[in-house]
């Protein structure tokens, strides 16, 4: 598998190119264009179907491209502007908020049934979802992405709207702050500490902060014509 990542990093679009047979898990909806694929759509069972419950409704459906003989292309972009970013997963796991996740090559596994996944339940403001095994891994950001590197002991506080992805050796707790802009979906301000060694990656933008904004901007039905 090959992966480019083009036109970054306000409008990244995504170009995959698969060996003969191999396979390519991809989140429902980012497919752009494709050529030499066959595509399958299916739920991934009860972890999926639990989140769904947990967003609201919100799809967790996704589709498995398998390249036939000659190999196949496909291009993936996120519904957000912004950028994407390939991991590389060796034997490792990373922690990725769900509507980050673009794609999985076959070898890496998505799981939310990690005993650490309440904690970010709890707020209903982010749901991270724990990759794990060998492969690339393709996620997308709201805006652009910048890297952290937390050293041992180091702490780093950030609002749960901005995070993207952390090494799953990062220790972290949720905690309310009072005075921060409130977000949408818990209606309180909350913020995830971080405490390295580790690495996480943040996005510059926010989509609670974003319908924040634009929500009290919409007229009322009052105003309509």
């Amino acid at each position: 598998m090959d992966i480019d990542v083009l036109y970054r990093s306000a409008n990244a679009l995504a170009r995959v190119r698969l060996d003969p047979a191999e396979e390519l898990r991809v989140e429902g909806g980012a497919m752009v264009a494709m050529s030499g694929l066959t595509i399958e759509t299916r739920a991934s069972g009860g972890i999926f179907r639990s989140l769904k419950r947990i967003v609201g409704g919100e799809s967790f459906f996704l589709n498995l491209y398998k390249a036939g003989r000659e190999g196949g292309e496909l291009y993936l972009a996120p519904a957000m502007p912004g950028d994407m970013r390939v991991l590389t997963l060796d034997h490792s796991d990373v922690l990725v908020q769900s509507g980050a996740f673009v794609a999985g090559g076959s070898g890496v596994e998505i799981d939310t049934t990690w005993s650490g996944a309440r904690r970010f339940f709890a707020g209903h403001s982010l749901i991270m979802l724990r990759a794990r095994g060998t492969g690339d891994l393709l996620v997308s950001s709201y805006g652009a992405l910048h890297e952290l590197e937390l050293g041992p002991g180091e702490t780093y506080t950030v609002d749960t709207g901005h995070l993207v992805t952390m090494s799953a050796s990062l220790a972290f707790s949720i905690k309310r702050v009072g005075g921060l802009r409130s977000t949408v979906l818990s209606g309180e301000g909350l913020v995830v500490e971080l405490t390295g060694p580790g690495r996480a990656t943040l996005q510059s933008r926010s989509e609670q902060a974003f319908l924040g904004w634009l929500i009290p901007q919409l007229p009322d039905n009052d105003d309509r014509p």
